[in-house]
């Protein structure tokens, strides 16, 4: 006699929020959420050569020193996301840090964006380390045109209805 396959219900499938009911792409309304304080930090890296870190180390880069730009490149950029990202949510931004730290093989870049409003500023501090990355690669490009810009990803985000989230890897 053939067992029967057991069947589980069926979770209700996850709605994205910016794809209405017809599949439509729209912005989502914040309107009635409160305003709270939330923080987002996100982190990526910059593989470069020696040669290159070398002379980004001995502030001997053409352009200037590309560390110092890269972090007004990412501050700057993390203040104009809604400008860049299509659905994103204009934000009156708090706080902005961009760190670059030195690495065996280049840096890796932490943005950390805050502000007190309707909705998160993970797609800030996203944002933050992607421009801070392609302005360093913008400078050394001279000296080195095989960087690689990745690993770009959330690390933590705090506040509104969904809480705390913390990446569970070694970041």
């Amino acid at each position: 006699m053939p067992t029967k396959k057991r069947t589980l219900p069926r979770k209700p499938r996850a709605r994205l929020s910016h794809v209405d009911e017809q599949g439509d792409v729209r912005m989502v309304d914040v309107g009635r959420k409160p305003a709270t304080h939330r923080e987002a930090v996100a982190r990526g890296t910059i593989a470069i050569t020696p040669d290159a870190l070398e002379l980004i180390r001995a502030r001997k880069i053409a352009k200037g020193d590309p560390l110092q730009t890269a972090r007004l490149a990412g501050i700057m950029a993390a203040k104009r996301t809604s400008e860049l990202i299509p659905l994103c949510h204009s934000l009156p931004l708090s706080s902005v840090d961009v760190a670059l730290r030195p690495r065996r093989d280049g840096y890796e870049i932490e943005a950390t964006a805050r502000t007190t409003a309707q909705t998160g500023v993970e797609m800030e501090a996203l944002t933050a380390v992607a421009a801070a990355g392609l302005t360093i690669y913008d400078m050394v490009k001279a000296v080195d045109k095989t960087m690689v810009i990745g690993d770009i990803r959330l690390i933590r985000k705090t506040g509104g209805r969904s809480g705390t989230y913390r990446r569970r890897d070694r970041s």
